[in-house]
């Protein structure tokens, strides 16, 4: 390895370490906190407890790939395709989780008198496992043939399929680019934001109406939702800054691969893309008041091991509801 090279490769594994540690801490807590508290146990939190199993995966399993794969370790072809996929499948399992959260958050606003009868747990169950079926159908499209083994050179691949093993070696641009992110990846974002504008127009045209002012004020129930909805698009909004980058970059391989690309662009693309596993728990501690008291609860019951009976009522008092009938006026 060349001395110019060792310094930002060693500066980009310990960068990957922080976040693998990070993102696996993080969202375990995120799975920790729906499971000891009621309150969280909804049909949204559902699917962000599927987002957040992706997201330690990523940590847990991803990021030490990721960093074999840096280092340049010669493999065989299929065994370094399968490491390519496996990010893949998580990151579409990703987008899909982002995806049925904002459907989720639509119909809570769209259809308040009868989304408890619409979306049944059964049904959200369903949808989270028909995400990861898609997430696995996509991701491992390339291992059925979509990939560079045909393009290979004698020069890089031995007899035995042995290749030092890079993601671009083994993915093809025009996967990559024409069939994942033209396809699986730009639709479902400009899909979610359409959403959330749409979410973001109702709430605030039921928060201008005039109504009386009481405790069962349904602006109170809007309100809630607004607050909600900016958090979770939020969420949106970090996964695309953080993905992007390295889509463009792949977009720039592919249609103009006399381009120059810095390596420690790549670098930074590929920590960004890690980095999102990260920060959604620190997004819900911030901003989510729910996560943030399930997060409290579990640093001073088990971290602190203080005695937690003065919180339990505090942690499964159940949220309060909007009247329905004033809200179906509202419609």
């Amino acid at each position: 390895m060349s001395a110019d090279l060792s310094s930002p490769l060693a500066v980009y594994i310990g960068m990957e370490v922080l976040i693998a540690v990070s993102s696996v801490i993080g969202n375990v807590m995120v799975v920790w906190a729906v499971r000891i508290n009621r309150v969280l146990r909804d049909t949204t939190f559902c699917f962000i407890v599927s987002l957040a199993l992706a997201d330690i995966a990523v940590g847990a399993l991803v990021i030490p790939l990721a960093i074999t794969i840096s280092i340049g370790l010669q493999t065989h072809f299929y065994s370094c395709l399968l490491v390519a996929c496996t990010v893949l499948v998580l990151t579409q399992s990703s987008i899909l989780a982002l995806l049925a959260i904002a459907f989720d958050r639509y119909l809570r606003v769209k259809i308040p008198m009868s989304y408890k009868r619409v979306v049944t747990p059964r049904r959200a169950g369903t949808a989270v496992l028909l995400s990861w079926l898609v997430s696995i159908v996509v991701g491992l499209t390339p291992m059925l043939g979509w990939n560079n083994l045909q393009q290979l050179n004698r020069s890089s691949v031995t007899e035995d399929l042995l290749v030092i093993c890079k993601f671009e070696t083994v993915i093809s641009m025009d996967y990559m680019v024409y069939f994942n992110f033209f396809g699986w990846v730009l639709p479902p974002l400009l899909l979610m934001l359409a959403i959330y504008v749409e979410i973001f127009y109702m709430i605030h045209k039921q928060l201008n109406k005039k109504v009386s002012a009481s405790h069962t004020d349904p602006r109170r129930y809007f309100g809630k939702e607004l607050k909600l909805a900016k958090s979770l698009a939020l969420v949106l909004f970090l996964f695309a800054v953080s993905w992007l980058p390295l889509h463009i970059i792949n977009c720039i391989t592919l249609f103009c691969p006399k381009c120059d690309k810095p390596e420690y662009l790549i670098y930074i693309a590929i920590l960004l893309t890690h980095g999102n596993s990260a920060v959604n728990p620190i997004v819900y501690a911030f901003r989510i008041k729910k996560f943030r008291t399930a997060f409290q609860k579990i640093w001073k019951q088990y971290v602190l091991c203080r005695d937690p009976k003065e919180q339990i009522k505090v942690m499964e008092r159940p949220s309060q509801t909007p009247d329905l009938k004033l809200i179906e006026k509202l419609w």
